[in-house]
């Protein structure tokens, strides 16, 4: 249905004629011209007095019209659609995600190619957000620092975008493992105990923050977080030798920053579950393990799609003020084209 958002604005309808009847008009002065062709003149001006009036009741029919459309769009004129039911079993995630410089490192496949670690996050958590529908989701990007990119929001979307603009090295070139951690027991605390769950994707070991993982893990425990933590990397890369070529290559360990222990520590601290993701697949695989969580009972809300309409009364006052200026235009030069002296 269509509703005013401001209806009490409408109770300026007449304040127009309210002027015209209480202000007095600007006194006017009289003084007396003689001319030679005073009598062409008043000719004309007989002759075209009728046309005059029918002018001027145009003009306040214009007028009327161009204010009552403007107090329309002023009170916020709104569709407002049926009450829809929001899903009563959604659960509340912050995604946490891993942006320091190792991320860089090609060492994962996505589609046959070798790519950087970030792009494949990127690819299955994309999916992941497509199976949330009904849930809210955060996202918590660190490095040196954690920094809130999107609060708890049904908006997926949205979410999805902020998520594909992130680029390594946006929040410094270290990871803050506790101050992530922080930051999402933060946002996390106002929600039911029983939702409040973080997963925390990272590729290496807390080298920055001011506090420690395991502090954070604590302060998680009691605010009743659950942590699940997940390490990516591939644990065996092979390094081109001299020019790109095998001679000199060897193998190496891509993952050996990854401190497995403390991830391990966070988990089993907060009540939560370590995952190892050692290739593309594996990663995958973890996120579909993650979507078995048990939804949590939550207040049913109802939720109502509004749309604005003010823009129709704003175009019809725009539409109503050409026509009487192309109009009045015409009429002038009618009236001056009939102008002989």
């Amino acid at each position: 249905m269509v509703e005013l958002h401001w209806p009490w604005i409408l109770v300026l309808l007449p304040l127009p004629w309210l002027c015209y009847q209480l202000l007095r008009p600007a006194p006017r002065e009289e003084s007396a011209l003689h001319v030679p062709f005073y009598q062409t003149i008043t000719e004309l001006t007989d002759s075209s007095s009728s046309s005059t009036a029918i002018r001027r009741r145009w003009s306040l029919f214009f007028l009327i019209l161009i204010w009552v459309a403007l107090l329309l769009a002023a009170s916020q004129p709104r569709w407002v659609g049926d009450p829809i039911p929001l899903s009563s079993n959604a659960r509340d995630l912050m995604l946490a995600v891993d942006l320091s410089r190792s991320m860089e490192r090609r060492d994962l496949t996505l589609n046959g190619q070798h790519v950087d670690r970030l792009t494949v996050v990127k690819s299955v958590l994309d999916d992941f957000l497509t199976r949330r529908k009904g849930d809210r989701l955060g996202l918590i990007l660190f490095g040196s620092q954690a920094y809130l990119q999107a609060p708890l929001t049904f908006d997926q979307d949205t979410l999805r975008i902020l998520l594909e603009e992130s680029f390594i090295g946006m929040a410094g070139s270290n990871t803050a493992i506790g101050d992530a951690i922080g930051l999402a027991i933060k946002q996390l605390r106002k929600r039911p105990a029983k939702s409040r769950v973080l997963i925390l994707l990272t590729d290496g070991k807390n080298t920055a923050g001011q506090v420690t993982p395991q502090q954070a893990a604590q302060l998680a425990t009691k605010e009743k977080v659950k942590v699940y933590t997940i390490g990516v990397g591939a644990e065996e890369m092979i390094q081109p030798g001299i020019l790109g070529s095998p001679f000199g290559a060897r193998r190496v360990n891509p993952s050996q920053d990854l401190e497995e222990d403390t991830l391990k520590d966070i988990a089993k601290i907060t009540g939560g579950r370590y995952f190892r993701a050692k290739n593309t697949e594996q990663l995958e695989d973890i996120y579909q393990q993650l979507d078995q969580l048990e939804p949590v009972e939550q207040e049913a809300q109802l939720f109502r799609p509004i749309k604005v309409l003010h823009y129709w009364p704003l175009g019809f006052a725009l539409l109503i003020s050409l026509i009487w200026a192309g109009l009045m235009l015409a009429q002038s030069k009618q009236w001056w084209s009939t102008r002989k002296y």
